[in-house]
C-alpha cells in the first residue's frame, strides 16, 4: 500500500500536504492500509502481485511518488526491472501469469468503476483465479493505493533523489 510518507521540503507554492495538514486523517489511511497489507498477506497474496497492483493504479492515476515508493518496493520483493518496464502494457505481453493479470484488471476496473462492463468482465475473470479471501484482497489493495494516490498528488509530494549509497 504505502510508505509513510516523510516530506520535509515545503510543498508547491499554494498547497499544503493533507499528511501533514491533517495527520489523524493520514494516521488512519496508514493503518488501513497496514491492515490491508495484513489481509493481503493472510490471504496468501505474494508481495510481487500487491506490488504490481500498487504500481498499475499508481499509474492509471499519474502518482510520480507512489509509482516511485512502489517501484523500490516491487524490486526489493524481487520482480524484475523488464516487467516493470512493461507493466502498462500489461494486456500486451505474456510476462504476467493469469493471477496477475487478473489483478491487475480488477486493479484497473477498480481505479476507473464507471466502465460497466470492464468492471463485471475484470470481476469474473479475477473469481475464476481467486478465492474469496484473496478476491477481496486485491479490490482492497486497490482502493487503498487509490487513496494515497489522491493525497500525494493533491499534496504534490515530491519524488526525490535517492541518497548515495
Amino acid at each position: 500500500m504505502s510508505e509513510t510518507v516523510q516530506v520535509t521540503a515545503a510543498p508547491a507554492v499554494g498547497r499544503i500536504y493533507l499528511d501533514k495538514q491533517s495527520p489523524a486523517a493520514y494516521q488512519a489511511l496508514v493503518k488501513t492500509a497496514d491492515t490491508v497489507r495484513a489481509t493481503a498477506a493472510e490471504a496468501g497474496l505474494d508481495r510481487i502481485l500487491v506490488e504490481l497492483v500498487n504500481l498499475r493504479v499508481s499509474q492509471l492515476n499519474g502518482c510520480a511518488f507512489c509509482l516511485d515508493v512502489h517501484t523500490r518496493a516491487a524490486l526489493r520483493a524481487g520482480e524484475t526491472t523488464r516487467r516493470l518496464g512493461v507493466l502498462a502494457a500489461w494486456r500486451d505481453t505474456g510476462l504476467f501469469t493469469a493471477r496477475e493479470r487478473a489483478a491487475l484488471a480488477l486493479a484497473e476496473a477498480t481505479t476507473h468503476p464507471a466502465d460497466a462492463l470492464a468492471r463485471e468482465r475484470a470481476y469474473e475473470e479475477a473469481r475464476e483465479v481467486f478465492d474469496d479471501d484473496e478476491l477481496s484482497a486485491v479490490i482492497w489493495v486497490a482502493i487503498t493505493i487509490n487513496a494515497f494516490n489522491r493525497v500525494s498528488i493533491l499534496s504534490k509530494h515530491p519524488v526525490r533523489e535517492a541518497p548515495a549509497g
